[in-house]
């Protein structure tokens, strides 16, 4: 397995005191390789929630981070180390900062469990570990395609500071962990990348939308700009201003979307807004239309009908037909928000988490299922990824030398436990479904004989 480690750099940011260890841990993946990714894992420490020690000349505070990372296909552990972090304490108002630091680390493709852990030196009893699950999908792999997002404290243009760790791309970008903006921090930079431009039509332009949901899915800002093909790759920062908005969670979603090739990928971060002194003005419960109907208001009639086309799996012949026959946006609006509402598991908390995450699949299902030339929510195993989500167990038959690849999906809570059979038929990476006991899925008891090798 190839990794790389980049040396830990630390900076100091303004953070309010706390009594208990203060960590936080985020990442971002970037471009590397057609195999492999570049993650950057981002940590912080509050200074105020470490013990100090001294010496003859010198106060200072010390914090441990353990990194763990395991391949959870062979369970091999990738990383697994500490390192010291330190500052010396001049006077006290050290204390009510963070320190921040950066790692890097060039994974393979795969999944991986991940594992980060902020301790005390001097109080071990005192540590925060924080878990994740890392997917990693080279993004050179895939069709036109934007890297993670990374939120930033600041972003110093033309930097020349060139020695940093935080530098890159000309710029020089400090990590914000915490990801909590507001009081003290009013505005919220970020960075991100575009890769595989190219790969369209050069003539044409893509579109790289800025939406910002709140906690009940409601858009607050919505900004677009053109971007040329003029190259293969570019660079991205933005801001957004955070000091009117309300405390609050919300979403930053970043859309690029080639209309002509009807094709659209999208990155999103989550972040906290803290501004105690804005009065909320909710006007979420003011509105005739709900929260969904907001999200499509702001979508165009080529948006609408992607959207629609992407959700056929879920509708009914009735509801296909009666799709087709709309020719106004608004109708196809109400239509879009009435077929969602209809699905809500919880209608009573004004969030459909039910499209939020159909959402989100279809994100992941062209990450990891995408094939000849087609995206991924369109080949067999993205529809059923996109209908049933993860499954239980996943059984990779890659290298048999008497028949053609094949995996075997297994979903226990579904029906009482049920299976899906996907064969590359092919040769070209393209798995197709051959078998499942699911009820309505196509059955073929004698699937194996479409996957023997002559």
């Amino acid at each position: 397995m190839k990794f790389s480690i980049i040396t830990i750099f630390v900076i100091l940011s303004t953070s309010a005191e706390a009594q208990k260890i203060e960590f936080e841990f985020d990442y971002s993946q970037f471009v590397y390789d057609s195999t492999s990714n570049f993650i950057e894992f981002y940590y912080s420490f509050n200074q105020a929630s470490l013990s100090f020690f001294e010496t003859d000349t010198s106060k200072y505070i010390q914090g441990i981070l353990n990194v763990s990372i395991t391949d959870s296909a062979s369970g091999e552990v990738i990383v697994n180390r500490d390192w010291m972090i330190q500052n010396e304490i001049e006077d006290t108002s050290f204390l009510k900062s963070n320190l921040i630091g950066l790692l890097g680390f060039i994974l393979n493709e795969g999944v991986y469990k991940c594992e980060f852990t902020g301790i005390d030196s001097k109080n071990p009893i005192s540590k925060k570990i924080i878990s994740d699950v890392l997917h990693i999908q080279p993004f050179l792999k895939i069709q036109s395609s934007i890297s993670d997002i990374q939120l930033a404290s600041r972003i110093l243009q033309d930097s020349e500071n060139t020695a940093s760790v935080f530098y890159k791309n000309s710029y020089e970008i400090i990590p914000m962990p915490t990801a909590i903006f507001g009081e003290g921090q009013p505005v919220l930079f970020y960075y991100t990348e575009l890769y595989n431009l190219l790969k369209g039509d050069a003539a044409s332009d893509i579109k790289l939308e800025q939406i910002v949901f709140n906690s009940r899915g409601a858009s607050v800002s919505i900004s677009s700009k053109k971007i040329n093909r003029k190259m293969d790759s570019r660079v991205e920062v933005g801001k957004v201003l955070v000091h009117k908005m309300p405390t609050d969670t919300y979403t930053l979603v970043l859309n690029l979307v080639d209309s002509v090739a009807n094709y659209g990928v999208s990155s999103r971060k989550k972040f906290f807004v803290y501004n105690p002194s804005v009065v909320s003005v909710d006007t979420f419960f003011q509105q005739t239309t709900s929260t969904l109907g907001t999200m499509f208001g702001a979508m165009s009639d080529e948006e609408l009908d992607d959207l629609f086309s992407k959700s056929r799996y879920l509708a009914t012949p009735n509801e296909i037909n009666q799709y087709s026959k709309m020719s106004n946006e608004e109708g196809k609006r109400e239509f879009l928000h009435q077929f969602w509402e209809t699905r809500d598991n919880n209608p009573n908390d004004y969030r459909n988490e039910f499209f939020l995450s159909y959402l989100k699949r279809i994100d992941e299902s062209n990450l990891r299922y995408h094939a000849l030339g087609r995206d991924g929510w369109e080949t067999d195993r993205g529809r059923v990824y996109l209908m049933y989500g993860d499954p239980n167990e996943i059984e990779r038959y890659p290298n048999e030398t008497e028949t053609r690849p094949y995996e075997i999906w297994s979903y226990h809570e579904l029906e009482g436990g049920v299976y899906f059979i996907f064969a590359d038929i092919t040769g070209f990476s393209d798995y197709q479904l051959v078998h499942s006991t699911k009820r309505g899925e196509l059955r073929d008891d004698n699937w194996q004989r479409r996957i023997v090798v002559h």
